[in-house]
């Protein structure tokens, strides 16, 4: 009799593990679903917004931010629940008025965290810049992407810059103003990520460069190297 109730138990437990990593799996496979639906390709605004499982600090100044955050996931919780896109200031900065009237300054994080309204290279500058300064070892840098271009409101949109990091040597990207809170990766390269990111958003990606600084006068010096591949 024994025997049979410890085989009886030992199937509880078994199923009880099999139900377990059911579950696991469906929140897994609705967080994917939540960075991998189909985007508008005409906008960089956000279209759904990927919040933490747990609850993140919420610091309230930027110097106890700094202070507080630990991780990438930190900076990342927080702009999905802050965020808002600036829809006007995107059409300032597009490529039409940029050849027109040159560019506008892009916010300084601590005033972004005091009025978290911009672009995605307001949000990418934050994220880049706040996690350079709580883990300098995660190697934080910009991605800007090079679409092919499109216009929205008569004004013509080519790049789009968000943030990446390295983590057990692989590619991280996040502060994304598509999709705030969304953690992309591990990806090999900065073409894999291209690729997934091409598809996500429904436009061809002409070039992907990681750089350092968001500053157009690297971008310049930055277009002279070979771009790295992108899919076409």
């Amino acid at each position: 009799m024994r025997s049979i109730r410890v085989r009886s138990d030992a199937a509880r437990v078994g199923r009880r593990r099999l139900v377990a990593a059911a579950a696991l799996w469906g929140v897994a496979a609705a967080w994917a679903r939540a960075g991998d639906a189909p985007a508008d390709p005409a906008s960089d605004a956000p279209e759904q917004r990927v919040k933490a499982a747990v609850a993140v600090p919420m610091p309230a100044s930027y110097a106890e931010a700094l202070r507080t955050w630990r991780r990438p996931e930190d900076i990342n919780a927080w702009l999905a629940e802050r965020f808002e896109y600036d829809l006007p200031r995107a059409l300032q900065l597009s490529e039409s008025q940029r050849a027109r009237s040159g560019t506008l300054p892009i916010h300084e994080p601590d005033a972004f965290f005091a009025s978290p309204r911009g672009v995605c290279v307001d949000m990418a500058r934050f994220a880049v810049e706040s996690l350079r300064a709580i883990d300098p070892q995660r190697k934080a840098g910009y991605l800007m992407i090079e679409f092919n271009p499109a216009t929205l409101q008569g004004q013509t949109l080519r790049r789009h810059w968000v943030a990446g990091f390295e983590r057990d040597g692989a590619l991280y990207v996040f502060a994304d103003s598509k999709r705030p809170g969304h953690l992309a990766g591990p990806y090999p390269d900065t073409a894999a990520f291209a690729a997934d990111y091409a598809r996500y958003r429904g436009r061809e990606i002409v070039a992907v460069r990681r750089l350092p600084t968001y500053e157009r006068q690297r971008r310049q010096l930055a277009t002279r190297q070979p771009r790295e591949s992108a899919p076409r």
